[in-house]
């Protein structure tokens, strides 16, 4: 098929981070993007503010007038319900109707393109790269899972799109989404169980990841962390480099911390980069830089351009995003939702913050995750001097029989530990001496970053 065929877009999920920068895409192309929604959000509002037209129920007579089946693409997330009212009747209707994951695909198929998986570390490492990309002035689109804080987009691009456009995406593993790309150059940053939901077991999943690896193009480079190496150990076609923080053919040497922001060398055998100050905090990032810098070597960028734009690169929206820090207090919002995720962002927090009590206001995500992995999210969440559990985000899922936030409260050995509905969430941290306070989760709880920050404000600001 070919998007010139048609001359408009219409979204089932508009609002997701992945739909939202697909129909940017298609709005940065001329087309007319409209979609539904299930509720509005501050990227909604800003879709509409760039001209697009959503709506947020889910009925038929929303559906706008000018679309048809003739000249209307239709984009569905797997994350709507079965039942979807609008869905079925588009499909009845006989519209061209495509998943989002078929329609990145079909985009990337005819440009270079640099994939990045992971079940942690993708919305990162692929931000680091695109910015990289910019920095050197690379013809470029990138479609990412996250609002970059450089850019205040899921969207970055440069250049006139041709045939020396590089396409960095992210390769999403829910519902084997990376499986529609066939990468030049692919990064694996992680391959821990998740999606169980989706795959049944972990061995499943580790299948998805080493057909992804086998659709890396031949004579392409594979970016490989050193703890998922053995997923790669059948594919010859494509020149491997192995990574990791210590111990990969790619490492870092001479780390040093200053309040939890990194200096590093980045030491490998065919380049080195030295005196890295790199711009977020947290170690986990040490190991993104490292894998978005072998990346941006394979597409030409110069040591120079990487070492400057590592410094200037200020992060996503969600991930170790830093709201208040004031009088010694400090407000921090995450994206993490898996215990390894957890794991990593509270051994950051504690090293950058020795001494100071740790509080952790935590939401869960899906019911099937908290079930598979509820002794994970204790001990991780464990890490935190304070545990404020929150109850299950359901997002696409029904609630499950016996299945609830305290599968994982009650195995919790942190020296304090409440449990929290969201009515009461703010005046039970009223009640509380935060010196640094962390909201985590991949639910709604980011409703909660504006109220909480307020308070922080009233309270620690004079």
């Amino acid at each position: 098929m070919k998007f010139n065929d048609y001359d408009s877009v219409y979204f089932l999920g508009i609002g997701g981070i992945g739909m939202s920068a697909l129909a940017r895409w298609f709005r940065r192309k001329g087309m007319r993007v409209s979609g539904y929604d299930r509720t509005p959000t501050p990227l909604t509002y800003e879709l509409m503010d760039e001209g697009m037209e959503l709506h947020f129920e889910d009925k038929v007579e929303f559906i706008p007038g000018y679309i048809s089946k003739e000249k209307t693409l239709v984009v569905f997330t797997p994350a709507i319900p079965k039942d979807h009212v609008e869905h079925h009747y588009l499909k009845q209707q006989g519209f061209t109707i495509l998943k989002r994951s078929e329609v990145l695909g079909l985009i990337s198929k005819d440009y270079r393109t640099i994939a990045v998986a992971g079940t942690h570390g993708k919305t990162t490492t692929s931000s680091m790269i695109a910015h990289i990309l910019k920095s050197a002035g690379k013809d470029m689109v990138a479609f990412l899972g996250g609002i970059t804080t450089n850019y205040d987009s899921n969207l970055i691009m440069q250049g006139e799109v041709g045939k020396d456009t590089i396409v960095v995406a992210e390769a999403d593993e829910f519902d084997r989404s990376f499986l529609r790309l066939f990468p030049d150059i692919a990064v694996v940053t992680s391959a821990d169980a998740d999606h169980l939901d989706i795959y049944g077991d972990h061995e499943s999943m580790l299948t998805s990841f080493r057909d992804f690896i086998g659709q890396v193009r031949k004579q392409g480079t594979l970016i490989i962390h050193r703890s998922v190496q053995s997923l790669a150990s059948a594919n010859d076609h494509v020149y491997k480099k192995v990574y990791q923080i210590n111990g990969g053919s790619y490492s870092a040497k001479n780390l040093t911390a200053a309040g939890g922001f990194f200096k590093f060398d980045l030491v490998g055998p065919d380049f080195k980069i030295e005196n890295i100050s790199l711009g977020i905090p947290g170690f986990h990032n040490v190991e993104n830089a490292i894998a978005a810098s072998i990346a941006s070597k394979a597409v030409g960028v110069e040591d120079s351009i990487i070492k400057q734009a590592l410094g200037s690169f200020k992060g996503v929206k969600r991930r170790f995003e830093f709201v208040f820090q004031k009088n010694g207090r400090v407000f921090i919002d995450d994206y993490a939702h898996h215990p390894a995720e957890i794991e990593a962002f509270l051994k950051s927090l504690k090293a950058m913050y020795a001494g100071k009590k740790i509080t952790v206001v935590f939401q869960p995500h899906l019911y099937t995750r908290t079930r598979d992995f509820a002794d994970g999210f204790a001990k991780s969440l464990s890490l935190a001097d304070t545990v404020v559990m929150m109850d299950i985000y359901p997002a696409r899922e029904l609630p499950i029989p016996g299945v609830t936030s305290d599968m994982i409260f009650k195995d919790i050995t942190s020296p304090t530990k409440v449990r929290s509905g969201k009515k009461e969430l703010i005046s039970r941290l009223e009640s509380m001496d935060m010196e640094v306070v962390a909201t985590v989760g991949a639910g709604d709880i980011d409703t909660f970053v504006k109220p909480i920050k307020e308070m922080m404000i009233k309270r620690y600001e004079d």
